[in-house]
């Protein structure tokens, strides 16, 4: 194993494995692979509400029939509720985090659109109002740029307090922000390298700010594409996409593989020998890898 490398694919169980999901963890599979890495397994189990039952182990099912075998033992963040604690108590001790009473239609009422939504307009951040009660914890932002070099996408620049404002770490609900849980556990289990979609390249310059404030090692970053449907929409569980049948992996993998220009021959084989031969291509030098969004052919 190269000491240098240790990624991750972190799912959550709110359903099983879709098409899109499954080419996100070939991605991110390949690319710890290709370079001698650790790959590890992380179910992100932090909104029950959201959550299915069984969802979980058949996620795990599907990466293992599919050849996707993880080092070491999957972490459930829902273990991890102390640790998110300690971090929440540690930005409040510093003076970075604070209580917010503010609900989300006083939000839109006053706040500016921004990247990812209403900008919060800062109503708390010197103390609750008279008359309000705690129920978010946001964290303090500023505008000084906050930049990195994403591997696919090149700098990203963004800053914070005007383009997202002060953010939330617990939401209202009591339940920890996907925010701040990614963040801890990256430190936790030493990952060195996000490979992930561009559908969370916009959440990158958040997670640095709190690995700055809560003084962890920043990863480095690979936001690839998103598989999107006939319809221009990105595939996932809120629109319905069909799950993986785990019966035909052969096929699945040989059309994930095939979006990403990585195919063999045409000759039918096992995914073992499937992801091997994509191991040797890695990574893909097609422009769509880079630029375009890969898109499902023939699905709608």
């Amino acid at each position: 194993m190269n000491p240098a490398y240790t990624g991750r694919f972190a799912p959550s169980p709110t359903g099983p494995l879709h098409f899109g999901s499954l080419v996100a963890a070939v991605i991110s599979w390949l690319d710890a692979r290709a370079q001698g890495g650790t790959w590890r397994v992380r179910m992100e189990d932090l909104d029950p509400p959201r959550e299915e039952p069984g969802a979980a182990d058949r996620i795990l099912r599907t990466l293992e029939v599919h050849g996707l075998h993880w080092d070491g033992p999957v972490l459930y963040q829902s273990t991890r509720l102390d640790a998110y604690a300690d971090a929440m108590q540690c930005l409040r001790d510093r003076g970075w985090a604070y209580d917010c009473g503010c609900t989300r239609r006083e939000m839109a009422a006053l706040a500016q659109p921004g990247l990812e939504g209403p900008v919060y307009p800062g109503t708390c951040r010197d103390g609750l109002p008279a008359g309000k009660s705690p129920r978010a914890l946001r964290v303090r932002t500023h505008d000084d740029p906050i930049r990195f070099c994403d591997r696919t996408q090149g700098e990203v620049c963004q800053q914070l307090a005007s383009q997202i404002g002060d953010f939330v770490i617990r939401r209202a609900d009591g339940l920890t922000a996907y925010q701040l849980a990614v963040v801890v556990d990256d430190a936790f289990q030493d990952i060195t390298h996000v490979v992930r979609g561009m559908d969370l390249l916009a959440s990158t310059p958040r997670q640095i700010h709190l690995q700055r404030l809560l003084g962890y090692p920043t990863p480095i970053y690979l936001h690839h594409p998103v598989v999107l449907d006939h319809g221009g929409a990105k595939l996932s569980k809120q629109t319905h996409a069909p799950a993986v049948d785990d019966a035909t992996p052969g096929e699945n993998l040989g059309r994930a593989l095939d979006f990403l220009g990585l195919g063999g021959d045409g000759v039918r084989v096992g995914v073992e020998d499937m992801l091997s031969e994509a191991l040797a291509r890695w990574p893909p030098s097609t422009p769509a890898f880079s630029l375009l969004p890969l898109r499902e052919k023939g699905r709608g």
